[in-house]
């Protein structure tokens, strides 16, 4: 996986670097990767191949809506596997499980990213357009993307993996969303993550409880 400088990403990136918001900060970026394999994605590539056949071949599972018949089709196995190799690159300290991070990756449609991120990111958006008066930051965001992965003919996954398995998460996160948009015929990956962060946490509240009533979290958000 090589990792691809796109300038259509460059000012979305800026904007979402540190979105200071008063009490919540949101977070986000968004990057390219070439699904050509370079360094050490060769061995890697073998090796998580070499897990999945593993679990496919000890499993007895044979239910057509089971993980063995998902994993058993050829296609299914190389798009998991450019998946993950995305993740190594953006997280190479983390160690990823390839049976596992199937448990945790959702095919998803563009409408259903888009339900959650006009959820999550209104406030991000009306920061945006008070700061560029350019149209909306989910145009923007959609443009940069078909410019680049063509979304017509993406597939887009979601990965929300448990507390565990996630590299993601950050002291003080409130939420946090991780999506791939993945084209088999240009053999590229776009990831997109944003997430929100307690500014209270971060300046020394404390935390706990922070998490026990998700209701008071979100009563001042406009969702």
């Amino acid at each position: 996986m090589k990792y691809l400088e796109y300038t259509p990403f460059e000012r979305i990136n800026a904007f979402l670097d540190h979105l200071n918001l008063g009490e919540r900060t949101i977070k986000g970026c968004i990057e390219a990767y070439s699904c050509k394999h370079t360094g050490t994605d060769k061995r890697l590539s073998l090796s998580l191949e070499n897990e999945i056949l593993d679990y496919v071949g000890n499993s007895p599972d044979v239910d057509s809506a089971s993980p063995v018949e998902y994993l058993s089709s050829r296609s299914s196995r190389k798009m998991l596997i450019y998946l993950i190799l995305t993740l190594y690159h953006m997280y190479p300290d983390y160690d990823f499980s390839a049976v596992k991070a199937h448990q945790f990756f959702t095919e998803e449609t563009w409408d259903g990213f888009k339900q959650i991120f006009d959820s999550y990111m209104s406030d991000a958006s009306k920061e945006w357009i008070e700061a560029t008066e350019d149209g909306s930051l989910l145009e923007t965001l959609y443009k940069a993307l078909d410019e680049v992965i063509n979304l017509a003919e993406c597939e887009v996954y979601s990965y929300d993996p448990n507390s565990d398995a996630d590299p993601f998460i950050e002291k003080g996160a409130l939420w946090s969303y991780n999506f791939f948009f993945y084209n088999r015929k240009l053999k590229r990956v776009v990831s997109f993550r944003f997430s929100c962060l307690s500014n209270l946490v971060s300046d020394g509240f404390p935390a706990d409880g922070y998490y026990e009533e998700d209701g008071e979290i979100f009563d001042d958000m406009d969702m």
